[in-house]
């Protein structure tokens, strides 16, 4: 074990410190983001850094650990100008972690998560979501490696203390504090819209469940929420697309054009996560309350994780406080009278699926399970060209038979956001000839280049190489694709090979077994690439998941690359910090009328585009104050976790719904942008 002392810590521009003991001090660090460097890690043996932190603020913290690598930093250096870390030059690697405000917890960064097979680690109880972002980096070629926090909207303090290298895995000591409420609150925040007591909940619950519309507020939508202002074509029973003028329309199973709204994950799962952190909590029902004993879920220890999973369902606790035993019938009522009340016609992505088909709204989904292969390539692209993957696609999509004949189905994505499109202009066949597996798409790879150069010598000739033979490739080789230009051009047509059979085997399997419904994707994280694309074809429509102010230049950017579908954004949100959560999520705003505002903008923006077809919001529901399963934390909801409404955002959705389709038309302009935007707080 190796003890890093605080003291001779060299800071980062915009970082102040000021030291307690020899292992504990208080870090000032300026808004644009500061830290310190961490030289020590450069040379250890030891596999895991860990420390004690406070958040010495009343909201949660982002904090990256950023790898540099010789040869990529550019000029401007943070510690000689007013630049923060990542403004300067763009580290390699990235482990991006969240912390809570106001109480001290243990971090725990494994060192070998450099090697960029882990999108999403396992934090430590107490800690919030961890994300490494970047490429593979080895030790050696790192330059420099930093402690730094995110940019924020005001300076801000922290207290480290114990800062060790190590191998051993840390233990976690929490300290005895009360921070949740019994409604799953925080106790310490007051916010406008807190339920006070079991009284309050109850009234305003009862309250929305009786002010529930039977349709939607608008006189020329259609009983799908469709616009009767436009008839496309005759009804077909589903929905379908329809190009017209150079402009992308979604099509009701009536006809009419269709632009696509509401909110994902419509649904009250148990996904606040309370393993390692009871303590915290004023109350937990025991295992065998008849009432809501049955709301705790132990879901056991998965994969990799150090810890089982325990989660509980405030969200549903809640309304059965609020509604009695027939609560979730009461609910499904009060959420279809809410949504169709502010114009919202889809139920997106991850609903429950109890209510799909049931509560009268339009819905999509996901294929339940997207095929995968034993043997992986990276992360979770698997085998393409193995006979699993193939008899893989064919048992998930027997998934889509039970809902083939459902008319408020308006498609559905075959998966959401794929690990490995995460590594930015990710080489997929360097990682099969890197991996030392030997799989289906090595040999392909192998017979292509054969076929390609026929001797071993005239690839040797081509890619600057010395290899005695083809067979050679079996042996793992890392960044082949770097040897050479025409290496480069080999690996990468053989990666959208890779990519056209990853799409088009599943595609085909889903087309036969559900031939009524419109594929919408993958639901792209970004497109970082352009061969990300390959198989475009396949698709109905074409969905990336967008977290921007103004979504105009990423809808744009699949235009460019030659796809004409109609796109759909998957996901898409806004926070703040004047409710009860200490977290923004990805875009964040001040004030829950400002989030309205850049929803507004948001939507209208997509509408005005020629191919925007609809846009979904991330979420329906505001996350767990200290972590949903994974750690995030964000005020993101439509509703509160005591399922209360914000009307400040709502009435404005129903503004924004009431004049989207004439946008759509090109009868009216998009509204001007009222939001400011703040740094976000997120992980």
């Amino acid at each position: 074990m190796q003890k890093i002392d605080l003291r001779q810590l060299q800071l980062t521009k915009g970082a102040t410190f000021q030291a307690g003991e020899e292992s504990s001090g208080v870090f000032r660090l300026s808004k644009e983001g500061a830290g310190f460097l961490l030289p020590q890690l450069l040379s250890c043996e030891e596999r895991y850094l860990t420390f004690r932190i406070e958040v010495l603020e009343e909201h949660s913290l982002a904090m990256n650990l950023l790898a540099y690598v010789r040869g990529e930093m550019e000029e401007v250096h943070p510690m000689e100008e007013e630049h923060s870390m990542e403004e300067a030059h763009n580290p390699a690697f990235t482990v991006r972690f969240g912390l809570l405000p106001g109480v001290e917890t243990a971090v725990c960064i494994d060192l070998h998560w450099m090697d960029a097979r882990e999108l999403f680690p396992e934090a430590l109880p107490g800690t919030l979501k961890i994300v490494c972002h970047g490429r593979r980096v080895a030790r050696e070629e790192i330059s420099e490696i930093v402690l730094s926090s995110m940019a924020a909207f005001h300076d801000v303090e922290c207290r480290i203390s114990d800062m060790v290298l190590t191998d051993a895995y840390p233990e976690q000591t929490l300290p005895d504090v009360k921070m949740i409420d019994r409604f799953g609150q925080l106790k310490w925040k007051d916010w406008t819209g807190k339920v006070n007591d079991d009284s309050d909940l109850k009234t305003r619950l009862e309250a929305q469940l009786a002010e529930r519309d039977e349709g939607y507020p608008f006189e020329d939508w259609s009983a799908y929420g469709g616009w009767k202002g436009k008839k496309l074509r005759e009804g077909t029973g589903y929905f379908s697309r329809c190009k017209q003028d150079g402009r992308w329309w979604l099509v009701d199973p009536e006809g009419y054009a269709y632009f696509s709204m509401g909110p994902d994950c419509v649904g009250v799962s148990g996904d606040c996560r309370i393993d390692g952190v009871e303590k915290w909590l004023d109350w937990l029902p025991d295992r065998d309350d008849p009432g809501f004993g049955g709301m705790l879920v132990e879901a056991g220890s998965r994969g990799k994780m150090r810890r089982s999973m325990r989660q509980f369902s405030f969200f549903k606790a809640n309304l059965y406080r609020a509604f009695g035993e027939d609560w979730y019938e009461k609910w499904q009522r009060m959420m279809c009278g809410q949504l169709k009340k502010y114009g919202m016609n889809t139920l997106g992505n991850w609903s429950d699926a109890g209510v799909l088909g049931k509560m009268d709204i339009p819905y999509v989904t996901s294929l339940p399970e997207f095929p995968a292969t034993k043997q992986t390539i990276f992360r979770d692209f698997p085998d393409v060209f193995s006979q699993e993957y193939a008899q893989e696609a064919i048992r998930c999509a027997k998934a889509l038979e039970k809902r083939r004949e459902d008319p408020l189905m308006i498609g559905y994505f075959l998966r959401n956001e794929p690990m490995w499109a995460f590594v930015d202009n990710l080489v997929l066949a360097d990682e099969v000839l890197y991996n030392p597996a030997d799989t289906a798409c090595k040999e392909r790879l192998i017979g292509f280049l054969q076929e390609k150069y026929g001797e071993i010598g005239k690839l040797n000739a081509v890619w600057g190489c010395g290899l005695e033979c083809f067979e050679c490739l079996r042996e793992p080789r890392r960044d082949v694709s770097k040897w050479s230009e025409a290496a480069r051009e080999d690996m990468r047509e053989f990666s959208r090979q890779m990519l056209r059979a990853y799409v088009e085997i599943p595609v085909r399997a889903c087309r036969r077994a559900d031939p009524n419904h419109m594929i919408l994707g993958m639901r792209w994280a970004w497109i970082s690439d352009p061969d990300l694309v390959t198989g475009w074809e396949n698709f109905d429509v074409f969905s990336i998941n967008c977290y921007a102010v103004d979504p105009t230049e990423k809808i744009q950017h699949v235009a460019d690359l030659g796809v004409d579908l109609p796109v759909m954004i998957g996901e898409f949100h806004f926070g703040a910090l004047d409710a009860g959560l200490p977290a923004t999520g990805l875009e964040a705003v001040k004030t829950q009328h400002d989030r309205g505002a850049a929803y507004r903008y948001y939507c209208e923006s997509v509408a005005a585009h020629p191919y925007g077809v609809g846009c979904h919001y991330f979420q329906c529901y505001d996350q767990f104050a200290l972590g949903r399963f994974d750690g995030e934390n964000y005020n993101i909801g439509l509703f509160d976790i005591c399922s209360c409404a914000y009307p400040e955002m709502l009435e404005q959705i129903r503004e924004c719904s009431g004049r989207i389709y004439e946008i759509a038309a090109g009868c009216a302009q998009r509204g001007k942008k009222e939001a400011e935007s703040i740094p976000m707080i997120a992980y």
